[in-house]
């Protein structure tokens, strides 16, 4: 039932989206704000993230999640239209005051499905990930268990600081805000894997193991890590983060791909489309590649 409810909020999203898109004008007179500078260009923008909450409702399998991703473009929307009453008088207040109103109605019940979708999704986000290095085993833990190393690869992460022989104090950039907390190692062996979670209180409430084990045949180590996310909100983050790409279990592959990089070559691997040194969260600048030299 709650799936037909967002499926059905994405029908909205596809027709709004394309009403936006195609009649911008119209819309942004129905709104009030038709004279308002760039108001056509904005409308169209709208009409562009409508369309892509459409697929995200329509598409997914679990469609009653991303309903969170609504969520927050109301909020926007209300924002806009709530200055845009504010400074407006007339004809143009009374559109733009029944258009604040048309958008709260749809904010509820776009809330009222991404709970419903949350309360239905039980226990923490888990996420897992494995690579091959092609690196000793003992070689490629001793580097993943010194924790101030662990920033060279993740690209979220602005730093690790060793506290002591268990804990360690985390500082990493989400995808809205900027994220602090500590972490302790709750188990270890050592070659083998290390285990951690985060300190309860200090913020953010995660867990993961990473283990090393040989290779088939001797060649190289099997790197595996698995995650948990239990954080109040946890669905809507994610949600959020995969708006733009960055979804935990991309993360987590990503941070992998770029840890076998370190490990076998020293460095990141850079090109022409990605130069921007070895420290992984430099590559969140990194632009389309461009061929070097060139042929005439």
């Amino acid at each position: 039932m709650t799936d037909r409810f967002a499926r059905a909020l994405g029908w909205a999203s596809l027709a709004l989206g394309a009403a936006q898109l195609t009649a911008p004008r119209v819309v942004t007179r129905l709104c009030g704000v038709d004279d308002a500078p760039g108001a056509t260009a904005f409308a169209r923008l709208v009409g562009g993230r409508e369309l892509l909450h459409a697929a995200l409702l329509l598409g997914a399998k679990n469609p009653a999640s991303w309903a969170w991703t609504r969520v927050v473009g109301d909020t926007m929307d209300l924002g806009v239209l709530g200055r845009a009453a504010a400074n407006r008088t007339g004809a143009r207040r009374a559109r733009a005051l029944a258009a604040l109103g048309a958008v709260a109605g749809i904010a509820a019940l776009d809330t009222a499905c991404a709970r419903r979708g949350t309360a239905n999704a039980k226990g923490p986000l888990q996420v897992r990930a494995s690579i091959t290095v092609n690196k000793p085993r003992e070689e490629v833990y001793r580097f993943w268990r010194e924790l101030e190393n662990l920033p060279t690869f993740m690209v979220h992460l602005d730093s690790v600081r060793t506290l002591d022989e268990r804990r360690s104090r985390w500082k990493a950039k989400g995808p809205i805000i900027d994220l602090e907390w500590e972490a302790e190692i709750i188990d270890e062996r050592a070659g083998e894997l290390i285990a951690w979670r985060s300190v309860p209180g200090t913020g953010v409430s995660n867990a993961g193991l990473v283990g090393f084990t040989t290779g088939p045949g001797g060649r190289g180590t099997v790197v595996d890590v698995s995650m948990e996310y239990g954080a109040p909100g946890r669905k809507l983050a994610a949600a959020v983060a995969r708006m733009f790409g960055e979804h935990p279990e991309q993360q987590v592959r990503d941070d992998l791909r770029r840890f076998k990089q370190v490990m076998e070559t020293g460095e990141v691997v850079r090109s022409e489309g990605s130069p921007e040194g070895h420290r992984a969260l430099r590559q969140l600048r990194q632009r389309p590649a461009q061929p070097i030299g060139g042929r005439a």
